[in-house]
């Protein structure tokens, strides 16, 4: 493998095989960042913005760090944050940036006081001041961050107040010019009425320029718990409505809001598998699973036709039940992905369980599989070769997270590490893995 001091001239090097006859070969260049801890997941964030790239982690000592470079070089500036995380995999560390460039990040928060940093200059994470509240309310008890955009390019914050089973989604939105925080809404968008929670997916811009969510009621920590899979969509993030166009008021409760399967507790839904994707109409497509009458899991795609959700199964296991239960991050047996058009009135729908993986193709009519229809081949975010594990202590996994951010054209870029797997959220007892280095792939992307 050939390696480059910067990708611009990378980039340059693919350009030309490709356009001298020679083999369309994709040269990734790897670019180290830090060893970081390994003995349990936990996500990490990587967003480009020209002429930068950030990446946040959490380091060998489990100090929440973000990390900055040229992307014409390979040197690294880290600043470290007074943010340490434990050994709950869900507090993850996520960044993003306002339209002024300054940097926002958040993480390390389950259930505690809102952990919120933001850079004083723009595009310089050495900057980064702890912001101890950013409405002042509400803020106490924490959740799955997530930064996203308005239709008007505005900043917006999603969080979680309270806890599993008991809890509500909040939306901030940010002011440049005063450089401070206000609710997006007077109300949450969901409300589990101190019954239950929704774990809603992040609202996705779809081909009509709407927003749009889905999500999964949760009784109890108990993942066994879920039930009612949702959905809802929006012009603003302000104003939601069901899939027939109809008003829901605010918050959305388990009674108001637009049941697509009224799968029960215990019924086989679970909040990690509940996708959302789009047809060639941009008709909402929502693939989960649940169990079917002989008690096996099988994956489900649900989508409006005007008068109701058709629900359609998709898989047909036989013998199969992945009984998931209990509180805690637990290990993912079953990955079902988001439906995507791939041509010809078809739609592809990729999948994992213990038994194997692929990927069905369903007619885009009537939602079922084609019978020996192949999907076309997509290039992997990262190559194969990338994501062989490299440390030989037992259990231990490569991770991969996107870049969420704007890569330069003819570029695409992606971060890896590896962990041990998740731990139900308790510590482990010695001897843990040594750490792993973080590392950034830089893929030139096929012509």
């Amino acid at each position: 493998m050939r390696l480059y001091p910067n990708i611009l001239a990378q980039a340059a090097f693919a350009a030309s095989l490709m356009t001298s006859g020679a083999a369309a070969e994709v040269v990734p260049q790897t670019i180290p960042v830090e060893p970081v801890w390994s003995g349990h997941p936990v996500g990490f964030a990587l967003l480009t913005k020209p002429p930068f790239q950030f990446v946040a982690y959490y380091d060998a000592q489990r100090r929440m760090s973000v990390a900055r470079r040229s992307l014409d070089s390979t040197q690294w500036t880290i600043t470290k944050l007074p943010s340490t995380l434990g050994w709950d995999s869900h507090n993850y560390v996520t960044l993003a940036f306002d339209r002024d460039g300054h940097l926002h990040v958040s993480g390390n928060m389950h259930c505690v006081p809102l952990v919120y940093f933001r850079s004083t200059k723009p595009l310089d994470a050495t900057t980064l001041e702890r912001v101890p509240a950013m409405v002042g309310n509400r803020e106490q008890r924490a959740t799955y961050p997530v930064f996203l955009r308005d239709r008007a390019g505005g900043l917006v914050f999603r969080y979680r107040d309270g806890g599993s089973g008991n809890g509500d989604d909040l939306y901030n939105v940010y002011d440049e010019k005063t450089r401070s925080w206000k609710r997006l809404m007077n109300e949450p968008l969901t409300a589990g009425l101190g019954r239950m929670n929704a774990y809603c997916s992040v609202p996705e811009r779809g081909p009509d320029g709407r927003f749009h969510i889905v999500w999964v009621w949760r009784d109890t920590p108990d993942c066994a718990t879920n039930h009612d899979i949702s959905y809802a969509r929006s012009d603003d993030l302000v104003h939601w409505m069901d899939a027939r166009g109809r008003p829901l008021k605010l918050p959305i409760t388990v009674e108001t809001g637009d049941i697509i399967d009224k799968v029960p507790p215990g019924g086989g839904l679970i909040n990690v598998n509940r996708e959302l994707g789009f047809d060639h109409a941009g008709k909402p497509v929502v693939s989960y699973h649940k169990y079917d009458a002989r008690g096996d899991l099988q994956v489900n795609v649900a989508r409006h036709d005007g008068d109701g959700w058709k629900i359609v199964q998709v898989s047909d296991w036989k013998d199969y039940r992945w009984n998931f239960s209990g509180g805690g991050s637990i290990q993912v047996e079953v990955t079902v992905g988001a439906v995507r058009p791939v041509g010809d009135g078809r739609l592809a729908l990729n999948y994992r369980y213990p038994r194997g993986s692929g990927t069905w193709i369903l007619d885009e009519k009537t939602l079922r599989p084609i019978p020996g229809a192949k999907a076309p081949v997509e290039p992997r975010p990262v190559p194969a070769p990338y994501l062989k594990r490299e440390s030989d202590f037992p259990g231990m996994q490569k991770r991969t997270r996107p870049d969420s951010g704007e890569p330069p054209p003819g570029m695409r870029f992606a971060l890896t590490w590896e962990t041990l797997g998740a731990n139900r959220d308790r510590p482990r007892d010695p001897p843990l893995p040594e750490p792993s280095m973080l590392r950034v792939i830089a893929v030139p992307a096929a012509k």
